[in-house]
């Protein structure tokens, strides 16, 4: 598995990470079968992803971050693009991609939703073991 995680409000996908790795361990997935690639911001986490899935070396993609309201509608855009994006990449790769990103008015909203993390993790795992039952796995 990869955990793909923006580096942008970092004080609060620091806190996804965690919840998601405590979620792997949960389930008894050695910390060694799960690689972190850091990017700048949500919107770089589909290009990401995609090369993750293209390099066919993970069988679930778990992808973090956070994007808060501003004045502007860059958070439209944002939060838009990466979630068609991520959802891209599962299509076009039958991969399984949990969706960690968070999309909050305010940092304390965020906050109080870094269980997340856990919940894209548990997605992944079981779309990942949907996907081989049905044979449609990418990879042995």
């Amino acid at each position: 598995m990869v955990i793909v995680v923006s580096r942008f409000h970092e004080e609060i996908t620091a806190k996804l990470l965690q919840s998601a790795r405590d979620a792997l361990r949960r389930g008894g997935i050695a910390e060694s079968n799960v690689e972190v690639i850091w990017t700048p911001g949500a919107f770089e986490l589909p290009v990401v992803a995609e090369a993750a899935a293209a390099s066919e070396r993970f069988d679930a993609i778990v992808a973090l971050g956070c994007v808060i309201r501003g004045e502007t509608p860059h958070f439209e855009y944002v939060a838009g693009e990466a979630a068609r994006g991520l959802g891209n990449v599962a299509l076009a790769h039958r991969i399984a991609v949990g969706f960690g990103v968070l999309t909050t008015e305010t940092e304390t909203q965020a906050l109080a939703r870094v269980a997340k993390g856990a919940e894209a993790v548990q997605a992944a795992l079981e779309t990942a073991d949907a996907l081989e039952r049905l044979g449609a796995a990418p990879r042995d």
